[in-house]
C-alpha cells in the first residue's frame, strides 16, 4: 500500500469512528481466534485500537479448550450432554480455575503488556451474574440460567477507561453454588443490560450461509422479522440457532444491532467496525 492507499483507509474508517465513539459495544471471544497465537494477537489489537479511539468495548471470553486441558491434568473426563458441558462440583471447580484464574488473567496481561488498560471480572463479581440452574429435558449440572444482571461493575471499569474482561461464571440465586454460563449467553444478556450499540459474536463460520458449502452465499445483512423464515429455510441450523437466538435476545432487549463474525480472519473485529463493507452477517432490529 502507498502512503495515499494508508490515508484513504484512514479516512474511510472516521465515519464509523465518530459513530460508535463513547458507545457501548459487546464482544464475545472465543473459538480459533482465541487459541491461535497470531489471531490472538490480532483480535487484542483490535480491542485495544477499538478502545482508543473511544469505543467503550466489553470483552466477553469463553475457555472451553483451557477447562478440558486442566480437567485433563486433574485426571477428569469432559462430559457433554446436547453440546452444553455437564458440570458436576468437580468440573465447577476446574470453570473456576480456568475462566476466572488463568485465561481471564491471561488476556488482561496481554492487553495491558500490548498498550491497552483492561481489568478483569467475573460474573460473580458486584453480582453481575445472577443465575439459576438450567431447567431442561435433561440435566446439566451446575450449568445456570441468567436471571439478573447488573451491569454497574462493568459501566464503573468502562468509565474510568478501562476494557472490562468478563469471564462467565453466575452467582446462583436458588443455591450456594456458582453456575457455569455460556459465553455467547452472557455476552447477549450483557448487552442487553448496557444497552450496547452492538454485540458481536466472534465465530469459526464466516456468519449466515445461504449456501453452507458456498462462502460467497453470506447474507450481509438481516432483520429480525427474517430470522423465523431463515430458521424454517434451514439457513440457521443445528449449532448457529443458538447463536441467533442470543442475537435475537440482545435486540429485542435493549442492543441495536448483532453481529455474527469470522473470528478467523486477522482484523475482522476493525473491518466489521471501522469500514463500508464490513464482514460477517449483521442483524437489525428493523
Amino acid at each position: 500500500m502507498t502512503g495515499t492507499d494508508r490515508g484513504t483507509v484512514l479516512t474511510e474508517a472516521l465515519p464509523y469512528i465518530r459513530q460508535y465513539s463513547k458507545k457501548t459495544v459487546v464482544v464475545k471471544y472465543g473459538g480459533a481466534a482465541m487459541e491461535k497465537a497470531e489471531l490472538r494477537e490480532a483480535i487484542i489489537d483490535d480491542v485495544i485500537l477499538l478502545a482508543l479511539v473511544g469505543i467503550r468495548l466489553v470483552l466477553v471470553h469463553g475457555g472451553g479448550p483451557e477447562i478440558n486441558a486442566l480437567l485433563d491434568r486433574l485426571g477428569q473426563t469432559p462430559k457433554f450432554v446436547d453440546g452444553l458441558r455437564y458440570t458436576d462440583g468437580e468440573t465447577m471447580d476446574a470453570v473456576q480455575m480456568a475462566l476466572c484464574g488463568t485465561v481471564n488473567k491471561n488476556l488482561v496481561s496481554q492487553i495491558n503488556r500490548r498498550g491497552g488498560k483492561a481489568v478483569g471480572l467475573s460474573g460473580l463479581d458486584g453480582g453481575l451474574f445472577l443465575a439459576e440452574k438450567l431447567r431442561g429435558k435433561k440435566d446439566y449440572g451446575l450449568v445456570g440460567d441468567i436471571k439478573k444482571t447488573d451491569p454497574e461493575p462493568v459501566e464503573m471499569a468502562l468509565d474510568k477507561g478501562y476494557i472490562p474482561v468478563i469471564s462467565t461464571v453466575a452467582q446462583g440465586i436458588d443455591a450456594d453454588t456458582p453456575y457455569n454460563i455460556n459465553a455467547d449467553t452472557a455476552a447477549a444478556e450483557l448487552s442487553a443490560a448496557l444497552d450496547a450499540e452492538k454485540l458481536i459474536l466472534l465465530t469459526d463460520v464466516p456468519g449466515l450461509l445461504r449456501d453452507p458449502n458456498d462462502p460467497a452465499s453470506l447474507i450481509p445483512e438481516t432483520k429480525l422479522s427474517e430470522i423465523p423464515a431463515l430458521i424454517r429455510d434451514g439457513v440457521v441450523s443445528k449449532g448457529m440457532i443458538p447463536k441467533v437466538d442470543c442475537c435475537v435476545t440482545a435486540l429485542r432487549r435493549g442492543a441495536k444491532s448483532a453481529v455474527i463474525l469470522d473470528g478467523r480472519a486477522p482484523h475482522s473485529l476493525l473491518v466489521e467496525m471501522l469500514t463500508v463493507e464490513g464482514v460477517g452477517t449483521q442483524i437489525v432490529n428493523g
